[in-house]
């Protein structure tokens, strides 16, 4: 099934709550713009690909829920809960893609029920553009990787992510299902929300990849040992400079380049930033509670905690970026793919 969808009968919003993952598979309705908003908070769907679609959907959502007339007071309506849904998660790219996308889409409407059918229309194609992109890209980025190979992953760039298909396990599910490669995968377990124990090895073990969990210091010592062929991961948004990720992939970057190990970054075009550099870039700050207890149970004692969400891979550490159009090598002339 699809991550996130959009409900044609009850006009609404359906998706995985991946808050409950991997004890159970539930799937929530999401009515309103003020659900939606909780949702994409709260993590019950987060990947940069996911929350862009959840974006595009909300913004369909804020039109239909509309009670105006005209189609000036629809606009007014639609603009004023585009801005409330990216300023949720200000580092993700594809979130602010997605929504100015179907803004475009019901500007360029003549009626207020056109405008409404066009921005449900636009974000349903996003949906299966993704689908499409990220199999395309699965398929390129399949090349990297070796029969035997075992390859290192941070959080979680499967399905789960996405809308169905995945990017960075994307690749490794392509290799696997589609080419029938001998491939292992060590899973880093992604503090403090534990994407990778929750999500990755969710996923991998449910399409019978074999996957190890490990801690996320775990990492360099494995690198060290030469149990790790190389590191794939997804991106949330790739400027001229930098590729943002979350957080600890930058150090996953400095000690895979410490020991000669290639390290990949596999995202759709849609998260290339070409307007802005590493500094242009606001990190989200994420509250502190995701550090200070887990499962209600108190893990540190009353002390500043900083809990940054992202951080920033210098273009330089990275081997390769895995596109849907092709994988680009350094010198990574970003500007090229505007």
């Amino acid at each position: 099934m699809r991550t996130l969808e959009w409900d044609e009968n009850k006009q609404c919003i359906r998706m995985i709550d991946q808050t409950k993952l991997p004890e159970k598979l539930v799937v929530i309705e999401i009515r309103t713009v003020d659900d939606l908003c909780e949702a994409i908070l709260n993590m019950r769907v987060r990947g940069a690909p996911a929350i862009g679609v959840a974006g595009a959907f909300g913004v369909a959502l804020s039109a239909v829920n509309s009670d105006a007339i005209t189609t000036e007071a629809l606009m007014e309506d639609v603009e004023k809960d585009a801005k409330r849904i990216v300023s949720l998660r200000p580092t993700a790219r594809n979130l602010s893609w997605a929504v100015e996308r179907v803004l475009n889409a019901i500007n360029d409407g003549w009626s207020v029920e056109g405008m409404k059918r066009g921005a449900i229309e636009e974000a349903i194609e996003i949906a299966n553009e993704d689908v499409e992109l990220n199999k395309k890209l699965s398929k390129n980025g399949s090349k990297l990787i070796s029969d035997g190979d075992t390859v290192l992953t941070h959080c979680n760039a499967g399905a789960l992510a996405c809308v169905e298909w995945g990017t960075a396990l994307g690749v490794i599910r392509w290799a696997v299902l589609e080419e029938g490669k001998n491939v292992s995968v060590i899973a880093c377990e992604t503090r403090p929300l534990n994407q990778g124990s929750r999500l990755t090895c969710y996923e991998l073990s449910r399409d019978g990849i074999d996957v190890t969990l490990v801690c996320d210091s775990a990492a360099a010592y494995l690198m060290r040992e030469g149990r790790i062929n190389s590191v794939i991961v997804g991106a949330d948004r790739i400027t001229q400079d930098a590729v943002f990720n979350k957080i600890g992939t930058y150090m996953h970057s400095v000690c895979a380049k410490e020991h000669g190990i290639p390290f990949y970054v596999a995202a759709p075009l849609s998260t290339f930033d070409f307007e802005h550099y590493e500094e242009d870039i606001e990190i989200e700050i994420r509250d502190e509670k995701e550090i200070k207890f887990c499962d209600g149970k108190r893990l540190a004692p009353d002390v500043p905690i900083y809990n940054p969400a992202f951080d920033a891979t210098p273009i330089e550490n990275v081997s390769a970026i895995i596109t849907e159009k092709e994988i680009i090598y350094p010198p990574f002339l970003i500007e090229e793919y505007k």
